[in-house]
């Protein structure tokens, strides 16, 4: 999942596609409208032979403010390889308090950050 999250950030199409099973893989992928992601946060992953869930929360920059993007996601693995099947994504707009932690991940209070 992290990596998946570093082509998207990256917008590494190719890399993507790569990860994404045959049989629920788009046609075409385009990520030149893709948001500008800022963190990733996995709630929970587990794994079961050879399939995989996780459940992870992505943080991404609107202007202005911040946007999030939730998602539980199934995972298989082929022949020693992981691949992304599917998921339930869910987007909202992320509302930090002052002193929260910074959602670009910097470790700062969002008040000392990017408030």
């Amino acid at each position: 999942m992290r990596s998946r999250f570093t082509a998207f950030v990256l917008k590494l199409e190719d890399y993507l596609r790569a990860s994404w099973h045959p049989s629920t893989r788009p046609a075409e992928l385009v990520l030149d409208n893709s948001p500008d992601w800022a963190s990733l946060h996995i709630l929970k992953s587990e794994k079961n032979g050879d399939s995989g869930d996780v459940h992870f929360q992505a943080i991404y920059r609107l202007n202005p403010g911040w946007g999030y993007l939730e998602e539980h996601s199934q995972f298989v693995r082929e022949k020693g390889r992981w691949y992304y099947l599917s998921g339930e994504p869910q987007e909202g707009v992320l509302k930090p308090g002052r002193n929260d932690p910074c959602p670009c991940g910097s470790g700062k209070k969002f008040k000392a950050c990017c408030l």
